[in-house]
């Protein structure tokens, strides 16, 4: 096993790096993720690993890691609560909240730095490709991180993978647990976060690859999962007192944006920050 990992200097000051990975079965996946990650990281990170109650092979295998920090739950807490174990057991000035089932590219870690010193942001994702990993990621990362640099959609994150300032958590608290499982608690932190002042952004110069929802469709075939996803969105318009005009304005919003960034980004660059192969067609988002 590689020697625990650390972090970069950012005008001379030392920049501590967490990397938080919440985990529910999907060993595959999980053991994955972590060999991208020691095959791309060039500066030492903390790696901390919660499992939520896996029935597979994950606890079996968390037990053979010397170089990361594993917090095992007896019961499933969702996403937002193991999200937050592995919060309060960071010691970085940054933590990065990464789902299990992706593959990062060399350098995903010093864009996501660079880009946060770059455009002033608190919270960061990268670029993400989803679905059947049938390509070099390497070289496909190379090549849209080279023409996508200096691209960057302001006030836009996503719960797959993103770092944020560890001042965010202490100003606006961690995920909100009522959320449970998981969805909408990751739309709730962003929103909080926004609406306290601070930036986010969605760039360019980082790329990783999500399997897609791998974890959330393990969940939704378990018999004891009730339907989470409804109970989150009613807590969330709750939460936030949304009208049904209210929620239909943001979605018809949201949608013209994605569909503006979308349109531009891929008559520029050929490629968007957003990409879905879906039945061997790449879609663009």
């Amino acid at each position: 096993m590689a020697a625990p990992l650390s972090c970069p200097h950012e005008k001379g000051k030392a920049v501590q790096v967490s990397i938080v990975i919440p985990l529910y079965n999907q060993v595959m996946y999980t053991r994955l993720c972590l060999e991208s990650l020691r095959t791309t990281l060039t500066v030492p990170v903390q790696i901390i690993l919660v499992d939520n109650a896996s029935s597979d092979e994950t606890a079996n295998y968390l037990k053979t890691l010397s170089d990361v920090t594993v917090i095992s739950n007896e019961e499933n807490l969702g996403f937002a609560g193991a999200c937050n174990q592995g919060i309060r057991a960071a010691g970085g000035d940054w933590v990065v909240i990464l789902n299990n089932d992706v593959i990062v590219a060399p350098g995903w870690l010093e864009g996501l730095l660079e880009a946060a010193q770059y455009w002033g942001l608190h919270i960061v994702t990268p670029a993400i490709r989803e679905g059947k990993h049938d390509y070099d990621i390497a070289v496909y990362s190379r090549e849209l991180t080279g023409r996508m640099q200096r691209v960057i959609r302001r006030g836009r994150a996503n719960g797959i993978c993103f770092m944020a300032h560890k001042r965010v958590f202490e100003t606006i608290g961690l995920f909100d647990e009522q959320f449970r499982i998981g969805q909408y608690e990751d739309k709730d932190l962003f929103l909080r976060a926004s609406k306290a002042g601070f930036k986010l952004g969605t760039v360019g110069c980082s790329f990783l690859h999500h399997f897609g929802s791998v974890t959330q469709n393990s969940m939704k075939t378990a018999r004891a999962v009730k339907p989470y996803a409804i109970e989150n969105k009613a807590y969330f318009t709750r939460k936030w007192k949304l009208s049904w005009w209210e929620r239909a304005l943001a979605r018809n919003c949201d949608r013209l944006a994605t569909r503006f960034y979308s349109l531009r980004e891929r008559l520029r660059y050929g490629h968007t920050l957003m990409e879905k192969l879906i039945d061997g067609k790449l879609r663009h988002e």
